[in-house]
């Protein structure tokens, strides 16, 4: 919704370029973000057909548009946002919804208009890859107690520790080991906010053995020393 000119990096795809993306059937997607933003989705039930679309899927695809069509779409959302939030008659709800649907559907009609299939979104925005992602997710959030490394993931997945790396680069803009690192030291933070025992136990629990780099790490992560942590989760 915003205009910050600042790459974001949506199913594995990176450019600051206008672009609009589309799915289907409840299609999933994964966003980070390099500065905070303002997103809108807006979800049509019962799906939109036979208005020259593009075809969507279950996994969102990304296209090129132009920079006055995003901007004629951001401003119906922002009205019609602004509109729904007011105060209106009973009898006059039926009709002003249809017409702010049908400002909508105008607004999307020119926005798609527009838009240019282009090849830098097609190889990692694909089905197998975010299927991939979505996996090394769900097995990475099956058990917070300890850690999991890529021999682990790779093997639990039958996939090559290669391929793990390349998956995440795509999705999360960084590296397997620095992606895995930073959910152990997530991990230790929230066993610490639950009052661990101590910091050097709940460090070597979750695989930093190099304590000071731990610390280091810890405390630029979070903007806290990790001993401060304890100390404000045995306070609670």
């Amino acid at each position: 919704m915003d205009d910050l000119n600042v790459p974001i990096r949506f199913n594995g795809s990176q450019r600051a370029r206008p672009v609009v993306v589309i799915g289907s059937g409840g299609a999933a997607y994964t966003v980070i973000e390099e500065v905070q933003r303002q997103i809108a989705s807006v979800i049509f039930s019962p799906e939109v057909r036979d208005r020259g679309w593009p075809r969507a899927s279950q996994s969102f695809k990304i296209f090129e548009t132009s920079a006055a069509g995003l901007d004629r779409l951001r401003r119906v959302v922002r009205e019609v946002l602004a509109a729904a939030s007011e105060p209106v008659e009973a009898s006059d709800l039926p009709v002003k919804a249809r017409a702010m649907k049908e400002s909508l559907l105008a607004a999307v009609d020119h926005v798609l208009g527009d838009v240019v299939s282009v090849r830098w979104t097609l190889r990692p925005n694909n089905e197998r890859n975010f299927r991939m992602f979505r996996d090394i997710s769900a097995l990475l959030s099956d058990d917070l107690s300890q850690p999991i490394y890529s021999e682990e993931i790779a093997r639990k997945l039958g996939l090559s520790v290669r391929t793990l790396h390349d998956v995440i680069r795509r999705y999360r803009g960084m590296s397997l080991h620095r992606y895995l690192r930073l959910r152990r030291l997530w991990l230790v933070r929230r066993r610490l906010l639950a009052g661990a025992d101590s910091v050097k136990a709940v460090a070597l629990a979750f695989g930093f053995w190099h304590l000071s780099d731990f610390s280091r790490s810890y405390r630029d992560q979070f903007g806290e020393t990790p001993s401060q942590t304890l100390e404000r989760g045995r306070g609670r």
